[in-house]
């Protein structure tokens, strides 16, 4: 037989995580404790709610929480985001509204993930297709983000903005009006219209094209398929493109193309080659 507090239910979450938390950690006396962890007051407090509405909450009275009592639980449990969206299945039956937050960079361990496919052009994206991450081949065969300023690597910019990233699709209108669907899709996802709101408004303004697609295009989504780009050094470079969410970070993507023929990895490894002689030469 299950114990209560192992049956998947709000109440028992709310106890076990309360549970984990070390009064001393958080500013409480430890003192005596019948149990391990704080107190429901504890918690209430550190969550600004009602003890009593809180004592409800675990015995699975009162009805349904609402989104900001979850927020503030989530707050004053120090939940994982994995954790906080749990809470809100149990809570209301639902996973929480996304939030978007702007994102500056990655861990190191996501950079050694990039620099370890060293013949794959891949970056790291954030919801709203600004690019954080990259690795060399993606420098050399896509776009050199060192060069640019912060503010100018973004994926959707470069495609209508860029004229060596323009003239580098082999079918410009169609790579663009999909780029405009998928990242629309994206940025919904995330809860990030608002964010996108100037953005769109300035693409818009320099760039008719980009205004037309926008008014037209619906959402698209493809997570994979195949890329053709006519490289001004090399000429044609076929590859094969996966795109992958990146585990614990639901804002961030990553888009990892591989060679599709040998010929296709030749060239990449010949870009490589030359890109490492320039940068000894300038040594």
């Amino acid at each position: 037989m299950l114990r209560d507090d192992a049956t998947p239910t709000l109440g028992a979450f709310l106890r076990d995580r309360r549970a984990r938390l070390d009064p001393a950690a958080l500013g409480f006396e430890r003192g005596r404790r019948r149990t391990p962890g704080l107190r429901r007051e504890e918690v209430a407090h550190r969550a600004n709610i009602s003890p009593t509405w809180y004592t409800w909450l675990e015995q699975g009275r009162g009805g349904s929480p609402s989104a900001d009592v979850l927020d503030r639980l989530a707050s004053g449990l120090m939940l994982t985001e994995a954790e906080r969206e749990h809470l809100y299945l149990l809570g209301v039956g639902h996973p929480p509204e996304p939030r978007y937050e702007k994102i500056e960079g990655v861990t190191p361990r996501l950079q050694r993930l990039l620099d370890a496919m060293p013949g794959s052009p891949a970056i790291i994206k954030t919801a709203i297709w600004d690019v954080v991450a990259w690795n060399e081949a993606a420098a050399a065969v896509l776009t050199d983000y060192s060069r640019l300023p912060r503010d100018r690597r973004n994926i959707l910019r470069l495609i209508f903005s860029d004229e060596r990233v323009r003239a580098a699709q082999e079918d410009w209108l169609a790579v663009a009006r999909f780029a405009v669907g998928a990242f629309k899709a994206d940025v919904a996802r995330a809860g990030a219209n608002a964010e996108i709101s100037n953005f769109v408004d300035e693409l818009s303004r320099e760039r008719p094209d980009f205004a037309a697609l926008w008014r037209e295009s619906g959402v698209a989504e493809r997570r994979e398929g195949l890329k053709r780009i006519r490289h001004h050094e090399v000429g044609l470079i076929e590859l094969e493109f996966s795109s992958f969410a990146v585990d614990g970070r639901p804002d961030l993507g990553m888009i990892v193309f591989n060679p599709a023929t040998k010929e296709a990895a030749a060239r990449i490894e010949g870009l490589m080659r030359a890109r490492a002689e320039r940068a000894a030469a300038d040594a």
